[in-house]
């Protein structure tokens, strides 16, 4: 089983993505947290963020290595580093939807990706090209969004609880989310936009255990209805042997 979350800064995705893989007992995978990683190393490396090639050598020379955490989802180390809190930092909020613009890198880091789903079992993959680009024959797609005043809470909530050090206003903030929105819906390659057939959330409203419930109900009830789909055709091949 393939599920495709994707969605705008804030949304919700990461948080619900983790949480419906440990419901339906799939691997999770973050996708944005693989740019992250390569928005942190660039910028402590003096790595030029508009530089593909530059971006996409960084990213082959990194050892860069995604584990699975129950309580924090993905852990990301380089090169034997955990950098899982590193890369939330505001310097990285701020440059990794210019990083993830680069095409050179996106082809580089969607083979990855999509690797990971081949290998896996079953797969909640969130980002903002996975229903569109990523995983394109994805099971289920889900599409995650928010208004703006609402993800900048959500933000604003995350930076304060996990102590993340930060000079940001809240109006900042909303400057901050709504700048990425116009460059990952902008971008030339794999803009953010919904997949086709994709099940459509505002999220705006809803405390985060209705959200996850609700993309859950949806899977369950879609896989349901499959299965039952299925085992009427089987039933009716079954009495036309028969007649």
């Amino acid at each position: 089983m393939q599920i495709a979350i994707d969605g705008p800064a804030g949304a919700g995705k990461s948080s619900v993505a983790r949480e419906v893989a440990r419901r339906l007992k799939l691997a999770y995978l973050d996708t944005g947290a693989m740019y992250r990683a390569v928005t942190l190393k660039a910028l402590q490396n003096n790595v030029d963020i508009t530089d593909g090639d530059a971006l996409v050598l960084l990213a082959r020379t990194s050892n860069m290595d995604i584990q699975v955490d129950e309580q924090e989802g993905n852990l990301i180390y380089w090169g034997g580093e955990n950098i899982t809190r590193a890369i939330r930092s505001p310097d990285v909020n701020k440059n990794v939807s210019v990083v993830a613009e680069s095409p050179e890198l996106r082809k580089e880091l969607v083979s990855l990706q999509r690797k990971i789903a081949k290998n896996a079992v079953g797969i909640v993959m969130e980002g903002r090209d996975i229903g569109t680009n990523v995983l394109p024959g994805a099971d289920y797609k889900f599409f995650l969004t928010a208004q703006v005043n609402e993800r900048a809470r959500r933000r604003w909530k995350e930076i304060k609880e996990k102590d993340i050090q930060s000079s940001y206003s809240f109006e900042e903030l909303v400057e901050e989310i709504s700048t990425r929105d116009r460059i990952d819906q902008g971008r030339a390659d794999s803009p953010l936009l919904i997949a086709p057939g994709a099940y459509i959330l505002d999220t705006t409203p809803y405390p985060f255990q209705e959200v996850v419930e609700k993309v859950v109900t949806v899977v369950r009830e879609a896989k349901t209805a499959a299965e039952n789909k299925d085992s009427s055709t089987c039933d009716n091949e079954v009495n036309s042997d028969v007649l």
